[in-house]
């Protein structure tokens, strides 16, 4: 229920829907001869529109959860590699048979590459279908076609396929792995992420070193950047997403702090 109460409500939350549903909200009531409340709507989704895209506001919201877990040196040994899913579109891949990746695709990269400078680690693919509409595979349905094109071989991965969200991913990865005492695993998400990530493994008892990826800021965005609309749009619709998903998480108990960093 939580998944699909969500996946409804950020529907209509996030900046570029509630614009669009607030311009039809002031056609309507201007239909209606509700002129006052067709110009508010009007203003309301301009304003959500130029803050999205034209303003720092989505880098500025989103660079202190990538800041949060500054990615760590690696250990000399790692038994294993947790990648979280979101990064492959399974809509495509289900259809075309591939392993087309998304604005999220680090994560797939770079355990990849970890799992190459790391040779008798186990790589772990956490990521069902999030799809409620389109249908398609799921990550760890499409992952081991990727891993094999980029030399890792198949005995080497576990794939947890039943997860939809992020608390799936801690709680199923850890009934499917059952991670010993003075094991070393390494938790690849991408950086916005990894704050809520970190916090729910820790909750599940899967301790993890955190290694994060996908970042979609530098740091130095302010007032006088030249913003990319589409960029920027996405960064802050990512911001906004996240914070609202470690509020929910906080409040329902599944968290213990709003804004989980390295000291818990």
């Amino acid at each position: 229920m939580f998944f699909y109460v969500s996946k409804i409500l950020w529907f209509f939350v996030q900046p570029l829907n509630l614009a669009i549903f607030l311009l039809l909200a002031g056609l309507v009531a201007a239909m209606f001869g509700r002129r006052r409340l067709a110009a508010v709507g009007s203003t309301l989704a301009f304003l959500i529109l130029v803050v999205a895209t034209w303003s720092p506001l989505g880098p500025m919201m989103l660079n202190p959860l990538e800041e949060r877990f500054p990615r760590p040196p690696l250990p000399e040994k790692v038994d294993g590699i947790i990648v979280l899913g979101g990064s492959l579109d399974g809509a495509v891949n289900l259809v075309r048979g591939g392993y087309e990746m998304n604005s999220s695709g680090d994560r797939m990269v770079e355990a990849a590459v970890l799992a190459r400078r790391f040779p008798t680690a186990k790589v772990v693919i956490s990521g069902g279908s999030i799809e409620i509409f389109r249908g398609g595979e799921g990550d760890a349905d499409t992952a081991p076609r990727l891993f094999a094109a980029l030399g890792v071989a198949a005995d080497r991965l576990i794939l947890e396929s039943k997860s939809r969200n992020t608390y799936e991913n801690a709680v199923f990865t850890r009934e499917l792995v059952m991670p010993k005492p003075g094991e070393t695993w390494l938790l690849v998400t991408s950086a916005f992420r990894m704050p809520r990530a970190k916090a729910l493994f820790d909750k599940a008892g899967f301790s993890t070193i955190p290694w994060p990826v996908d970042y979609r800021t530098s740091g130095r965005e302010g007032i006088a950047t030249f913003p990319y609309p589409g960029d920027w749009l996405e960064v802050t619709t990512v911001a906004i997403r996240e914070w609202i998903g470690l509020t929910a998480y906080w409040l329902s108990g599944r968290i213990d702090r709003p804004f989980p960093g390295p000291g818990g």
